[in-house]
């Protein structure tokens, strides 16, 4: 297991080629500490667990690794279903050529959602599409407290947890998080 940047995953999710749409996440506060666990999964690329904090307004920081080269049946209830919230990695436009072609992709989406009647979910997997976003799907988020289903899969991946849990600790200490103002 090699821990990253949390960057570094979530570029390997937005080039894994994997079909965007099946991806599904679970994310929300750490079990104690500062920052969030989130947990990214597809059915063909695997499950990659990420652990990041903000350390000022414009700055994330963070690990992460990928914790299993595919999701066990035993987590698959875990999982958000098409109904949670939903979630997307998106990657900029190359240039403005390119931005233009997608805004106007996008607009179509909209006009043609705008004359008939749409669920929201599937207004966003069209903008999505439109995008291009190489990943998008439910997620299970609590801000301000953890989803049952983190806890099921640190127990499940506890090696990897532990890991990252000392690595992320190292981080944050390094960085002078949480002792305030002298």
């Amino acid at each position: 297991m090699r821990v990253r940047d949390w960057k570094d995953i979530v570029e390997d999710v937005a080039e894994s080629g994997a079909d965007p749409d099946d991806w599904r996440a679970i994310a929300g506060d750490r079990e104690s500490g500062v920052g969030e666990d989130m947990y990214l999964t597809h059915p063909s690329v695997g499950v990659y667990q990420l652990k990041t904090y903000a350390k000022n307004p414009f700055e994330v920081r963070g690990v992460g690794t990928k914790v299993a080269r595919r999701v066990d049946d035993g987590i698959e209830p875990v999982l958000p279903d098409r109904e949670s919230g939903r979630f997307a990695v998106q990657s900029p436009p190359e240039d403005e050529d390119e931005a233009e072609d997608i805004a106007g992709d996008v607009e179509a989406v909209l006009e043609a959602h705008a004359d008939v009647p749409t669920e929201p979910t599937d207004l966003f997997d069209d903008v999505m599409d439109a995008m291009d976003s190489p990943a998008f799907g439910p997620i299970d988020y609590e801000f301000d407290e953890r989803p049952e289903g983190l806890d099921e899969l640190a127990t499940t991946y506890e090696e990897a947890q532990e890991v990252l849990e000392a690595e992320f600790e190292e981080l944050v200490e390094g960085d002078s998080v949480g002792r305030g103002f002298h």
